[in-house]
């Protein structure tokens, strides 16, 4: 039998050390951290999965990759530099996708290599005061956005996380202010044709708003506009506390439909930190155009005047991610381009049944000079009466009705054929227009006050 005490001693292990001899001592290690070793790995760059491009039609071109997801980006190692894509479909096993770009120098057989996820941009301080392109790059020159990245196409807020809409939103606009209040978190159309004066009834809105910061979305803009805008229509104060996202009518499909969406995602960033937010998007109809075209590349057939069934889905997806939150809120502003004045086209049809009101600018009022253009016998502004006084309800009702009464026999008193006295209603009405046009009338550098607005739209009407 052996002795035992000629055995070697044992060595212990605790649960949380380990040890080991090195150079004839005994070393402690400490234990293994297994959240940071998954934070390494998940941060590590992995092998991404590559293909082809198999063809170009048109504005969109085909390739094999294995993996990728419809809403993904990819980028093409085109001659040159790189392009990238977004993925809008599949068919026939292969991937379809629309350029983020132009397509010149692309050539079959370029390599394919996927971004593994959606189109992201980074949100944060530093965006106030800065132009931006369609797909979050600086625009102006300046250093790169620093900030969280956030998705560009988020799901809209949970119906019954919305607080309602309770208080007014002063814009400095006599006519808004007076007879269409906006409520804080409320979405609002502006209906126009060209030339009518839309601009610059948004730059107004964006230097006189009482909100914390303004995002403004230049959808499909002429280049020339851009600067004018910038200079005239916000002017530095406004463009203080502004984003501006612009993608010009010449930029491919996908970034001007992208706009829309990078400026909403920035209006959403804002508002989730408690920020009461206006947005102003020109134009929702440029942005339904460029989904057009994206669908109708994408194999979709047309349906109405020419509109693909996806271009329906995308609106309301996009208007009703703005509104209240849970802390700050969205109020905003999209301008609906009516061809020949006509309000039943689909894109304005569609745009005014999603919306909480709509501002309808006429081209005969701004033919007899007075601006805004505001036609207020059939713009509405659905939150108003949850926001503003009785007296300031019934006043507006007042005038919207004198007004109403003018316009209906408007031919009879300019010819001089209608006799005074025959229609009580209509010699109030004309008694008081001198002062109601007064109240109509603004220059686009004037800022009424909510307090001096409501005492001018009630003498008007008393």
């Amino acid at each position: 039998m052996r002795n035992r005490a000629h055995r070697p001693p044992r060595l212990g292990f605790s649960p949380s050390l380990s040890f080991f001899l090195s150079g004839g001592k005994l070393a402690r290690v400490a234990p293994l951290d297994l959240e940071s070793l998954k934070a390494k790995l998940a941060g590590a760059a992995t092998v991404r999965a590559t293909g082809r491009v198999l063809g170009v039609t048109g504005l969109s071109l085909r390739f094999s990759l294995p993996g990728v997801r419809v809403g993904d980006v990819v980028t093409v190692k085109r001659r040159g530099e790189p392009l990238a894509c977004e993925v809008v479909g599949f068919e026939g096993g292969e991937a379809i996708a629309m350029p983020l770009g132009k397509l010149a120098g692309v050539g079959p057989d370029d390599d394919v290599e996927s971004t593994g996820g959606p189109l992201q941009v980074r949100a944060g301080p530093s965006l106030l005061g800065r132009v931006l392109d369609g797909l979050g790059r600086p625009f102006d020159g300046g250093p790169a956005i620093d900030g969280d990245l956030v998705a560009v196409d988020r799901d809209p807020p949970a119906a019954l996380d919305r607080r309602p809409v309770a208080s007014p939103l002063a814009t400095g606009v006599r006519v808004l202010d007076g007879l269409l209040t906006l409520g804080e978190g409320q979405r609002m159309g502006l209906f126009a044709g060209s030339g009518v004066g839309k601009s610059t009834l948004l730059g107004a809105v964006a230097r006189g708003a009482d909100a914390d910061v303004v995002v403004v979305a230049l959808v499909g803009e002429r280049g020339r506009e851009v600067g004018e805008f910038l200079e005239r229509s916000l002017g530095p104060e406004g463009r203080k506390k502004s984003v501006v996202v612009v993608a010009t009518s010449d930029v491919a499909a996908l970034e001007r439909l992208r706009a829309a969406q990078v400026a909403t995602a920035y209006a959403e960033h804002f508002r989730d930190e408690g920020a009461r937010v206006l947005l102003l998007v020109d134009s929702v109809t440029r942005f339904a155009r460029a989904q057009r075209e994206v669908g109708l590349a994408a194999g979709e057939p047309p349906a109405r005047r020419g509109y693909p069934p996806s271009v329906f889905a995308m609106l309301p997806r996009l208007l009703e991610r703005t509104g209240q939150g849970t802390r700050g809120s969205i109020t905003a502003i999209y301008t609906v381009l009516v061809e020949g004045g006509d309000m039943d086209e689909p894109i304005a049809d569609e745009v005014r049944g999603i919306l909480d009101g709509h501002i309808v600018l006429d081209r005969m009022v701004a033919a007899r000079g007075r601006y805004p253009a505001v036609d207020v016998t059939v713009s509405l502004s659905r939150v108003m009466d949850h926001v503003v006084s009785a007296d300031h309800r019934d006043a507006a009702r007042r005038l919207r009705a004198l007004v109403a009464t003018y316009e209906a026999k408007r031919d009879l008193v300019t010819l001089g054929a209608y006799a005074k006295g025959t229609d009580r209603e209509l010699d109030d009405a004309i008694a008081r227009m001198p002062r109601i046009e007064a109240f109509l009338r603004q220059d686009a550098g004037d800022r009424s006050p909510m307090a001096t607005t409501v005492a001018a739209l009630m003498a008007a009407v008393k």
